[in-house]
């Protein structure tokens, strides 16, 4: 498997987990297309880079943009935010280490838009 692959099979075994699945919050890759019916959900950007030679290790940010009704004020945005920490920061899924997180507000014209992002390093890389 390739390093790109193993990273990000990594981070989307945790959105496909139980655990999270119970959380009710639609979940969808980076390509998704939301549909008019579809009122809150997340959409999740893995985006490797590095500061050196990808050689030995993969690091980059998850990017994930976080969609609630417009309208509503920000709770369900803190809410999911929360929900975020708690199932990424400091986190190591096999090889995969996820570090500390920040969210910013964006704009939108059909939902509230917040966008989180997490740091990850990929060890191991062969």
């Amino acid at each position: 498997m390739s390093k790109y692959t193993a990273m990000e099979t990594n981070i989307f075994s945790i959105f496909d987990s139980s655990e999270w699945k119970s959380n009710n919050i639609a979940t969808y890759p980076a390509n998704y297309t939301s549909r008019s019916n579809v009122t809150e959900f997340i959409r999740i950007s893995i985006i490797p880079s590095g500061e050196s030679l990808n050689i030995n290790s993969l690091s980059g940010i998850i990017l994930i943009d976080i969609f609630t009704k417009k309208g509503y004020g920000l709770r369900t945005t803190w809410e999911i935010s929360d929900q975020l920490d708690l199932f990424l920061v400091g986190k190591k899924i096999n090889e995969t280490q996820l570090f500390k997180s920040n969210v910013r507000l964006s704009t939108d014209d059909d939902y509230n838009r917040a966008i989180y992002q997490i740091s990850f390093k990929h060890f191991g890389v062969k």
